[in-house]
């Protein structure tokens, strides 16, 4: 998975599921734990997600994942160049459907 595209699934999962262990997210994304611990720190350091501590039950202490006003434009700056480029996928492709059935027509016709 491309780096941008795992930063933008790790956002999209912090988003939606703050309280998600590393565990949980690492599965959720297919990929490692150590990988998905490596993301977050950097997520952090960036300034794109925030540590909150909280506790979850009498006995221990979990964190919580909460995107930074930061994380939220990073995640629609991703999402933006994604559109963008599928668009243009979009356009390219009917395109060239456009010149395969104008092919196929010409052929059909006996038209070289």
């Amino acid at each position: 998975m491309p780096q941008e595209t795992q930063r933008l699934a790790l956002l999209k999962l912090l988003e939606q599921n703050p309280n998600f262990s590393q565990r949980e997210l690492a599965q959720a994304m297919g990929v490692s734990l150590g990988k998905t611990n490596y993301c977050l720190k950097a997520m952090v350091e960036k300034g794109f997600v925030k540590l909150s501590k909280f506790c979850q039950n009498k006995n221990k202490q979990a964190y919580a994942y909460l995107l930074t006003p930061s994380g939220v434009e990073e995640k629609a700056r991703i999402v933006r160049g994604f559109l963008q480029r599928k668009e243009a996928e979009y356009e390219a492709i009917q395109n060239e459907i456009e010149t395969l059935r104008g092919d196929l027509l010409d052929s059909t016709l006996g038209i070289s």
